[in-house]
């Protein structure tokens, strides 16, 4: 839209925004402001973006507006289950019960109107109003086959049946998971009316669930032929004397990998140089992905749609076709490899005294992995790293002292271990267990921590287009609400929280860290916390902070990385001077490419944590009947979660706590029954028997083991009362 145009909108906007303006339609707003019939179109549109920016709504008389109480919003629409949804708006999601969504599914922007604000307690709930958009027409699910037609069972358990007739019925395969295109959307009297456009693979075969869910959100694994082609133009090797001429060498430093033991994509590589003086160099070198993905190109385009890699358990959806990702760009052993270096000297007490950046060309000495430099620090000895053990031990050493500067700063450091899930070569879940990070972990994270924060600053300070990785202060009223809830836990309550610092979140973290809380009091925490993000300014990260940072030694699989380095390259390049106009280009790339990255990071969250969740469901099916101890990890008015010490989290419902009439208490943190005062707080251990584990809702419901006289007691005529009594309130 032109300056012109933007001023009319604005124009409208004010009259519909004034004190005198009354209720018109459309048509009548024409009359007013003179505009030709031919023009109506173009004053529909301006209605319409009016609408979807949430200034203004039209009522159920086709009368525009005004929305001056903030009571209307526009946000995207997400089905939960086929009772409820939510719409996020600002951050914040609007409850929204099946009745009252109007038929929309996930991905359709609508208009939204707050029926309940929010409390403590609950979220804000909502009733769509207008569907603004339709998102993706396309939903995957499971086919069944009725003779004279058919019907698709969405797996998203939100989305109703997808009725398809018999003319597109024909010859799919019974109880296949299918993607299908919606011709027809669900009104209060028909279902939605499609057509199946793929057959992903019947719901027994290899990997098909998996598949499905893939496709599910979105997500395209296969590269086009045109970015596999110039991939594999773009992967030879370089000009070893062309590049020496621009380049630093380092392939006499003893510079190393170390990575986990499945690793492929081998982008960063470290070195540590013991200067006998109390200080230390450090060395990051970080693989130049922008030599061979160059801006414009169609694997440039190709990444920026992805974004980022996806990581699921045995399977990787890479953001660079693995000609590059595997291949030239990763830092195999003993293959000179051109990187950008972070080189930097660091004191006994963490701080950095000199840094420079350029471009290098290295050569790995060794491919090491997390679990051997683990034996080494252990004092074990691991005879490939023989030449190497100086080396190791001058790493931990400085890690070490970076790690204890982090933590005086107030670096927030949780204590919530990720999920290793190990799965055959068909599928079938082998294993579920916490995955078990070392020092050597450690060792890589503080060296990339350091490198991020130099790259962050330096490139800040010349006022350069970045994209910087940012974490926002949390809010006021949430660190009070969780204050609240830590009080009622018998937990102690964060200090300071007017002006809160990083510290005082970390200091009640490591308090509990040797106790059976230390869960709960990490996520309690993270969960007060927002999220962190991508932004063109540099606005500090809360949780580690740090005043300046970015993400930069990721380039093979996140597309900022692979930006900021097309920056840093064009300003080594051009001697720290670049054209205005180069400039004002990248400026407007950044913030491009910071809002792309976001969502994308968003979508491959959900992806995996949607695949995780298959798995977990798919491992408890082979469990089912078996008693586990877990741990209360959040309480609801429709049940407990409890979350096992293998990382599995399930439902305990409602319903099937029979021996009271439970009610969620006013903090939100307990159940609590009305009979016999009988309490379940978040944190407490509780004993579970598995008694439900679904593989396509992903859904996992335990029961509680009952004492021998709860059982007695209440199978019988009080488990019929309680029953009741719960239906009847």
């Amino acid at each position: 839209m032109d300056i012109r145009d933007e001023k009319r909108k604005q124009i409208i906007y004010e009259f519909i925004s004034s004190r005198e303006y009354t209720k018109l339609t459309i048509k009548q707003l024409a009359v007013i402001f003179e505009v030709p019939k031919e023009d109506m179109k173009y004053l529909e549109k301006i209605i319409s973006m009016l609408e979807k920016e949430g200034k203004i709504y039209i009522d159920d008389s086709k009368r525009i507006c005004q929305n001056q109480d903030g009571k209307i919003c526009v946000g995207e629409y997400m089905t939960k289950t086929a009772k409820f949804g939510f719409v996020q708006v600002a951050g914040e999601d609007i409850y929204i019960r099946a009745e009252e969504s109007k038929g929309a599914i996930s991905k359709d922007t609508v208009q939204v109107l707050i029926t309940a604000p929010k409390t403590k307690l609950k979220n804000a709930e909502g009733r769509v109003i207008k569907i603004l958009a339709r998102g993706d027409n396309k939903i995957v699910g499971v086919f069944k086959n009725n003779n004279n037609f058919g019907f698709v069972i969405p797996i998203n358990s939100g989305v109703s049946d997808i009725y398809i007739p018999k003319k597109y019925a024909a010859n799919i395969p019974n109880d296949s998971y299918v993607v299908v295109k919606i011709e027809k959307y669900a009104t209060k009297e028909h279902k939605a009316e499609g057509k199946i456009v793929e057959v992903i693979g019947s719901i027994n075969s290899d990997f098909s669930d998996r598949d499905a869910i893939i496709k599910s959100h979105g997500v395209v694994e296969a590269f086009d032929e045109a970015v596999l082609t110039e991939a594999r133009s773009v992967a030879t090797s370089f000009n070893i004397d062309e590049e020496l001429n621009c380049r630093v060498d380092l392939r006499d430093k003893n510079i190393y990998t170390i990575d986990g033991e499945d690793a492929k994509d081998l982008d960063d590589a470290v070195c540590v140089e013991d200067n006998l003086d109390g200080t230390y160099t450090l060395y990051v070198s970080i693989a130049d992905v922008s030599y061979y993905v160059k801006e414009g190109s169609a694997l440039d385009k190709e990444a920026f749609m992805r974004g980022t890699s996806i990581y699921m358990p045995s399977h990787v959806i890479p953001m660079l076709p693995k000609e590059l990702s595997n291949g030239v760009c990763s830092l195999n052993k003993g293959e000179d490899k051109l990187t950008l270096t972070v080189q930097t000297i660091i004191n006994e007490a963490g701080q950095v005294l000199y840094s420079t950046i350029y471009k290098s060309i290295i050569s790995s000495k060794c491919r090491m992995t997390y679990s051997k430099v683990q034996d080494v620090l252990d004092g074990k000895e691991v005879a490939e790293y023989i030449d190497f053990v100086k080396d190791i031990k001058n790493m931990e050493t400085l890690a070490k002292i970076l790690n204890n500067k982090r933590e005086k700063n107030g670096s927030i450091n949780f204590d919530i271990p990720e999920t290793k899930i190990s799965i055959d070569d068909k599928g079938n879940v082998q294993k579920i267990s916490p995955y078990v990070t070392t020092f050597a972990n450690q060792i890589i994270e503080e060296f990339m921590l350091v490198a991020n924060e130099v790259v962050a600053k330096t490139f800040y300070e010349l006022s350069a287009p970045f994209i910087y990785r940012i974490h926002p202060k949390p809010e006021l009223e949430t660190l009070r609400e969780l204050n609240e809830v830590l009080g009622v836990l018998n937990i102690d309550k964060i200090k300071g929280i007017n002006k809160v610092h990083p510290k005082a979140l970390d200091t009640i973290i490591e308090k509990y860290k040797t106790t059976d809380k230390s869960k709960v009091v990490s996520k309690l925490v993270l969960r007060a916390l927002k999220l962190a993000t991508y932004s063109d300014e540099c606005q500090g990260h809360f949780a580690l902070n740090f005043k300046y940072y970015s993400h930069f030694t990721s380039p093979i699989r996140r597309y900022p990385d692979l930006f900021i380095h097309r920056v840093i390259s064009k300003y080594i390049e051009n001697g720290y001077t670049m054209p205005e106009e180069e400039l004002n280009k990248l400026y407007k790339m950044a913030k491009k490419a910071a809002i792309n990255s976001t969502q994308r990071e968003k979508v491959a969250t959900m992806l995996e944590r949607d695949v995780n969740s298959m798995y977990m469901a798919k491992y408890m099916r082979n469990h089912l009947g078996e008693e586990f101890e877990g741990i209360i990890s959040s309480v609801t008015n429709f049940g407990i979660f409890v979350e096992l010490e293998n990382t599995v989290e399930g439902l305990i419902p409602l319903v099937s706590m029979y021996d009271d009439y439970y009610v969620l208490d006013l903090t939100g943190t307990s159940l609590v029954g009305e009979m016999t005062r009988t309490k379940y707080s978040i944190g407490d251990k509780i004993n579970v028997k598995v008694a439900r584990a679904d593989t396509f809702s992903h859904k996992i419901d335990f029961e509680i083991l009952w004492r021998d006289e709860y059982e007695t007691e209440f199978k019988g005529k009080t488990k019929s009362k309680c029953k009741n009594n719960r239906k009847a309130k």
